[in-house]
């Protein structure tokens, strides 16, 4: 039977060690109100980001060893157009050595030279044309000789160039399988982004901010676009069936987890996940107007972060009442709906003009 004295201390000690045994945590942090995500979605946001990287490169190349393909094509075009000009000049040739033998059998009767030397009137006469008929005779051979030399050099061409050619066309080949596969990935990626967004959305959450690696920031540039390469939508004012009045901000046509920037410097004042706009921020800038991007993938800054003109904030997207991927840009004289003026000349004003 134990005592009581050794289960009281007993008691205390496993209570320590208790204590003294550390948490285990996940290896995926969730979202816990104050802008940490899950390890996974920040993955998967600079996936996609690499991939738009990955595939610009491979763009780049494929479309440079196209036109490499394409102009050693145009070179093999230009030397069978050669051979082809040598080839008839060489039959020329060949005519005019065949009219000279025809006048020579015609004038000589077909005689031999000795009897024309006997027959002849005017020896003299006799001689000089035989010396013109040699000397044309051996032109008009060294002409042929030289044409097919030339013709020769240029097979030699044609075949090296024949052989660059097929190489930077199985280069091409190549490089447009890897584009394909790139671009396919890209898009599963693009739209797991968009999906884990649209879950955001529907539970009226934000999962929190990914981090992503910035790129350099131009310290000259004090405004730019919300996005680096687009396509202009639907602009300011203009009517649609999905909105209750005239549209409020400049639309920008983008895929899915394109970068979206901070157009100036500010604070950010809003983040938020749910309703028509979907995933939304709104950023405050000094002179009292303030820019919202909205149907964003994904948020890359937290409320309350001051940011830099062309800072990463997030990622664009197709989240809330939206009709595919794109981003809502809007200007505003105050962080709410019903404020917004037209974008379009106020980036301009401010040295971004839009097109």
């Amino acid at each position: 039977m134990r005592s009581p004295r050794l289960c009281a201390l007993l008691v205390p000690v496993l209570l320590c060690a208790l204590v003294a045994v550390p948490t285990v945590r996940p290896t995926q942090t969730t979202d816990d109100g104050a802008g940490r995500r899950e390890d996974g979605d920040s993955e998967l946001s600079a996936q996609v980001v690499r991939l738009y990287e990955d595939a610009a490169l491979a763009t780049q190349r494929y479309e440079a060893g196209r036109q490499k393909a394409e102009m050693q094509r145009a070179r093999v075009r230009r030397f069978e157009d050669l051979l082809a000009r040598e080839r008839r000049e060489i039959a020329v040739l060949h005519e005019d050595l065949g009219r000279i033998a025809r006048s020579q059998y015609r004038d000589g009767g077909g005689l031999p030279l000795t009897a024309q030397i006997i027959l002849a009137d005017d020896f003299n006469d006799l001689m000089r044309g035989q010396h013109v008929f040699s000397r044309t005779t051996v032109a008009v051979n060294n002409a042929v000789d030289k044409s097919r030399r030339a013709e020769a050099r240029l097979a030699a061409d044609e075949a090296k160039a024949m052989a660059v050619r097929r190489k930077l066309e199985r280069r091409s080949a190549e490089l447009a399988v890897l584009k394909h596969d790139i671009e396919q990935t890209l898009d599963e990626a693009r739209w797991q982004l968009q999906g884990r967004a649209d879950a955001s959305v529907a539970a009226g959450a934000c999962r929190g901010a990914v981090r992503l690696d910035q790129p350099p920031q131009s310290p000259a540039a004090a405004w730019v676009t919300p996005v680096a390469v687009y396509e202009l939508s639907a602009g300011f004012g203009s009517g649609g069936s999905r909105w209750a009045n005239a549209h409020t901000g400049q639309d920008f046509a983008v895929p899915i987890g394109t970068p979206v920037r901070a157009v100036g410097a500010g604070r950010v004042v809003k983040v938020s996940c749910g309703g028509p706009f979907g995933i939304e921020i709104v950023v405050e800038h000094p002179g009292g107007y303030y820019t919202q991007y909205a149907h964003l993938a994904a948020v890359t800054v937290d409320q309350g972060e001051a940011v830099v003109p062309g800072q990463w904030i997030g990622q664009s997207g197709t989240s809330g009442n939206s009709t595919g991927p794109h981003l809502h840009f809007e200007v505003r004289v105050t962080p709410e709906t019903g404020s917004a003026v037209d974008p379009v000349p106020w980036l301009a004003a401010r040295g971004v003009p839009l097109g």
